[in-house]
Formats: structure tokens, sequence, C-alpha cells
């Protein structure tokens, strides 16, 4: 379970870049390219073991693109995901160890 500064960081400029369109295009190509540029980041998500689903990345770009601190959101996230991964190990009947918990 790993969500790096640097990929929020990316993420957020990647959405303001694409954002900041000086010519009006037809709308099924803004809806294709911000589709393309999703399915991107998303691949770039996976690549770097996020553990994050498509509507959780979803949420985690438009909280950037509104002005959210990557490095803040990226925090939450992993913190998420632990209270997630202990719930789900307590359910389960086994407690996490430690080192488990830090990942």
């Amino acid at each position: 379970m790993y969500i790096s500064f640097t990929f929020l960081t990316t993420l957020n400029r990647a959405c303001k870049q694409e954002s900041r369109t000086s010519m009006p295009e037809p709308v099924n190509h803004q809806v294709n390219a911000a589709r393309k540029t999703f399915q991107t980041l998303h691949q770039i998500s996976k690549l770097l073991n996020t553990n994050l689903d498509p509507s959780t990345l979803s949420i985690c770009v438009r909280l950037c693109e509104n002005g959210v601190n990557p490095q803040a959101l990226a925090t939450v996230v992993k913190e998420l995901q632990r209270e997630v991964k202990v719930l789900n190990s307590t359910q389960s009947g086994s407690a996490p160890s430690k080192a488990s918990l830090n990942k």
C-alpha cells in the first residue's frame, strides 16, 4: 500500500494542464481526451501499487483539482488504507503485525 507524494503532485499538475486548453474543442474530443488521461493516470497508479480503484482515484483527482494539498491527501489515503487493513484483519480473527501496519 504505497501512495507517493510525487504521484499525487504529478497527478495534480496533469489535471491542471488538461484544464488549460486555449482553443475550444468539440465536446466528444474533450471527453475522449479526459478518458485517455484518466486511464493513463490509473495505469500509473497501478504501477506504483497505490491500491486505488478507479472511483477512489477519480475522487483524488477532483480533490487535487479543487486545491487539496497532494501531500496531505496522500497521508489521509495511506491512513485510511491502514485502518481498513486493521478492520479487515480484526474481522477475520487475526491481529496484524506492526510491520504490516507500517507499510
